[in-house]
């Protein structure tokens, strides 16, 4: 069935640009067990009982394969002084973390030094959707070490927070 509704892909995604998101970094191990990571920015909470995430993984990302197999994941919460890691992750490279000192939690998936916040999670179920692929995981393990204001992105650009409308 045709839709009488158009919408172009140009227009759609100025529309979604408008919607400021956080940016996080998702990171496994491949089946080598090396680490592996990638950016995104289409992530939010699904369910506190039992605790369940998501993020929306691209048909053409370049590790697309590698994260579509994983079992388990970390969610890396980046903050303003860290879009250096959102660059880095955003596309192909070589040795990822040639220079970088991670860590685990529970899964073994890798930990980026200094963030926000972590969740580690084991991969609950995906949803083909479109192209992309919704990956769903449920919280083992939650580091929060970090005290910094987040990174953000709005109309295709990184921004920071000027100040909260609660004051």
């Amino acid at each position: 069935m045709v839709s009488k509704f158009s919408v172009s892909e140009k227009d759609f995604r100025k529309a979604l640009g408008r919607f400021a998101t956080g940016i996080v970094v998702i990171t496994t191990r491949d089946a080598e067990n090396r680490p592996r990571a990638i950016t995104v920015n289409a992530f939010t909470s699904v369910s506190l009982d039992p605790p369940l995430v998501l993020y929306c993984l691209g048909k053409s990302a370049f590790h697309f394969g590698i994260f579509a197999e994983a079992k388990a994941f970390a969610v890396n919460m980046l903050s303003a002084d860290q879009q250096a890691f959102s660059d880095r992750f955003a596309r192909e490279a070589g040795d990822e973390f040639a220079d970088l000192s991670i860590r685990n939690l529970v899964t073994g998936s890798p930990i980026l030094p200094e963030c926000l916040a972590v969740l580690d999670c084991k991969t609950e179920t995906q949803h083909d959707a479109g192209d992309h692929l919704i990956v769903v995981g449920r919280v083992c393990a939650i580091d929060q070490s970090g005290d910094s204001e987040p990174l953000i992105y709005f109309e295709s650009g990184y921004r920071g927070l000027r100040s909260s409308l609660d004051d």
